[in-house]
């Protein structure tokens, strides 16, 4: 597949060395204004490093977009001449619709939203993707993309804002989890080394269990806890303190700031 990454930053470049390391492109296209910063993954052989969006899209069958949001319109007019009904735009951009690209394109492209996390960069991305009624030929293609860098799920375009708490602001969320579990073993007398490799490992470990057993997590739960014992006393606490009732309310803050956003973007 021949790739194009428009916007290479902190998650275009996490894309990037996903599909590297799974050698999922025969060549690449990297695009930035300032390209020095990326001049390093030239030594890959396949990747081209430009400031040429144009240059980019006329070499590649396959452009994922993501830039700014404010970007995106320029870059769609400016290209959209070179642009193929056999091109498949991929678009990772918060908040920029598939009627807005439509609006600029036009309806016979394949139009497709992906809202991958920057886990993408070690192969463990959950990522929700979403079409244009021609783009859905292509979203088979899309997912084998991003099912070589994780796990990824079709959703309807509606629920794309909701994914983007869940997923990509989610990677947040589970980091802030996994600090407090190692601030919580550091208290109990570990090193802060060992005390992070503990929370790290057991958070990969639980969330593994999951996907392999497709169990629920109260059943997973329940074969830990007994009768008076600490696991259930630790649980407990947590939950009279507010843990779930915490996590809830920070996942709903977050959409409804995104749903400002979007409005405000209107």
């Amino acid at each position: 597949m021949k790739i194009a990454i428009i916007g290479a930053g902190n998650l275009g470049l996490s894309i990037a060395k996903g599909i590297l390391n799974s050698n999922g492109a025969t060549t690449m296209y990297l695009t930035k204004r300032n390209t020095a910063e990326i001049e390093e993954y030239t030594q890959y052989g396949n990747v081209t490093v430009t400031t040429d969006n144009r240059e980019a899209v006329k070499n590649s069958d396959i452009l994922i977009l993501a830039v700014q949001p404010s970007q995106l319109e320029h870059i769609l007019e400016s290209t959209k001449d070179l642009l193929t009904e056999n091109h498949v735009i991929i678009s990772t951009i918060t908040g920029f619709s598939i009627a807005k690209m439509e609006a600029i394109l036009g309806t016979d492209h394949n139009i497709i939203r992906s809202m991958p996390n920057t886990a993408i960069s070690v192969g463990q991305s959950m990522t929700c993707i979403c079409s244009n009624e021609k783009g859905k030929r292509k979203v088979e293609l899309a997912k084998a993309i991003f099912n070589r860098m994780g796990h990824s799920m079709e959703i309807p375009e509606a629920q794309m804002q909701a994914a983007t708490v869940i997923c990509a602001s989610g990677i947040a969320f589970w980091m802030r989890l996994i600090r407090a579990t190692t601030q919580g073993a550091i208290q109990l007398g570990f090193d802060a080394k060992e005390a992070q490799e503990l929370a790290m490992h057991t958070c990969n470990g639980a969330a593994s269990l999951l996907i392999e057993s497709g169990s629920h997590p109260e059943a997973e739960i329940d074969k830990v806890t007994t009768p008076k014992g600490c696991t259930i006393q630790g649980l407990n606490e947590m939950e009279h303190q507010g843990l779930s009732s915490s996590l809830i309310q920070g996942i709903v803050a977050s959409y409804e700031k995104i749903s400002r956003i979007k409005q405000n973007q209107l």
